[in-house]
């Protein structure tokens, strides 16, 4: 592998290519492939933004002909015809069948600008500071976002006190016996309980970088009706979980519940293309002109993607059941897996097409992370340890292919458990 101007060039910081260390080339679906010919089956899909896999022909025709016509690339907030193309198509295939009147904000590209635009509206909508997060939670690697992330390494890196957010227990995080939503009631009913009145909640409905941890149905419906009884904001960050990943398009409709402000990014760009969103309910969407603003929040190409993938996926009534199908056998897979190695109590979690099996020490997840990545299969770690192998499958990945792959990453499982630190 040539890699050296990588080295030699390229910040320490760098992360995902020290886990998986090849120079990849091509990509098709759920198949990615290097210079020197090894192929994997990709279960990671970009930290899952691309929920229909490399290059969907949909996307990737859509914007070779925009290129060709001529089409505008970068276009600030200016109107456009690739805007209204995509702004019309997700108003028509997403948001009126759900009964959802959000207005749209595009942001910078990034989910953690989608972030900070949602903070920045509901401090300025309620005219208090404070955002309430979850522990366990993730929202981005910016100071206000990680202002509200609960992971200590990546705190530590931001070289200031990180303020104005307060940390609530997530569901289950104080053990199935305590009920975290009474314990947020209390904080803020008594006078003493040290829980100033934020400005906005906000939750992931999964938390993926944490661990893949599941919110309950009705623990959801609880924060939704507790916000509305305080006047806090409710701030659902989609950003990776949503977007179909947990089977519906959004992940909190299977709770039934509307929150005040939606931030997506990832999968909503279509084949990978930045682009994020924050959907504000109208009567917040108080902003004054370019009060929050962003150079690239016109990424034209984005536009026709996720405008192709809408209208490709989203319009069919029938894509949500065969994520539910594919879930269904991921699900079955890593139960499987769970039961096979009775001894080592490990855990299987998540919903739709978002799991984890949790390995409940890091060295045993990296190893498995390591050997499957020997062996042809791309699966990533999560968690406040990294204990947790993550699986991101594309949304349309053929059956055949899943099963293939969690094939494979079952016998890593068995390889590195009985042998941990052997590769």
């Amino acid at each position: 592998m040539d890699d050296a101007v990588f080295r030699r060039r390229e910040s320490e910081v760098r992360g995902y290519c020290r886990s998986f260390p090849a120079v990849f080339t091509t990509a098709a679906g759920s198949l990615l492939r290097a210079e020197d010919g090894r192929e994997w089956l990709d279960l990671f899909c970009g930290a899952g933004a691309l929920s229909y896999g490399h290059n969907p022909p949909c996307a990737t025709e859509a914007m070779i002909a925009y290129l060709r016509s001529g089409g505008i690339g970068h276009s600030l907030d200016l109107h456009t015809a690739a805007k209204r193309r995509f702004l019309a198509t997700f108003e028509e295939v997403v948001l009126v069948p759900r009964n959802l009147d959000y207005k749209v904000q595009f942001t910078g590209p990034t989910g953690t600008n989608a972030v900070e635009a949602a903070f920045k509206l509901a401090r300025k909508a309620t005219g208090r500071t404070v955002i309430a997060a979850f522990t366990n939670g993730y929202h981005g690697a910016s100071l206000g976002a990680l202002a509200a992330t609960g992971n200590a390494h990546m705190r530590r890196a931001a070289g200031v006190p990180l303020a104005h957010t307060v940390f609530l227990p997530f569901d289950g995080y104080l053990g199935s016996g305590l009920d975290t939503i009474a314990v947020i009631e209390r904080q803020l009913a008594d006078a003493s309980g040290g829980l100033d009145l934020p400005a906005a909640v906000v939750v992931e409905t999964v938390q993926a970088e944490g661990g893949i941890n599941v919110a309950g149905i009705a623990w959801l419906r609880r924060l939704q009706e507790l916000c509305r009884r305080h006047g806090i904001l409710l701030i659902v960050d989609d950003v990776q979980a949503g977007c179909g990943r947990t089977g519906q398009f959004f992940s909190f409709e299977l709770a039934d519940i509307q929150p005040d402000l939606v931030c997506l990014s990832k999968a909503i760009g279509g084949n990978g293309q930045p682009l994020s969103l924050v959907l504000i309910r109208r009567e917040l969407d108080l902003w004054k002109p370019a009060e929050h603003n962003g150079t690239f929040r016109g990424n034209n190409l984005a536009f026709v993607a996720g405008e192709a993938v809408l209208r490709r996926h989203w319009a069919d009534p029938e894509f949500p059941a065969g994520i539910a199908r594919r879930s269904a056998q991921l699900m079955a897979a890593l139960r499987a897996m769970r039961d096979a190695h009775p001894e080592a109590e490990l855990r299987v979690r998540g919903r739709g097409l978002i799991a984890g099996l949790d390995c409940r020490r890091g060295e045993i997840a990296e190893t498995v992370s390591r050997l499957a990545f020997a062996r042809g299969v791309v699966v990533e770690r999560c968690g406040p340890e990294d204990q947790v192998v993550k699986f991101l499958p594309a949304l349309d990945i053929p059956p055949e292919q899943l099963a293939r792959a969690l094939e494979l990453v079952a016998g890593c499982v068995a390889d590195a458990l009985a042998t941990p630190v052997a590769v």
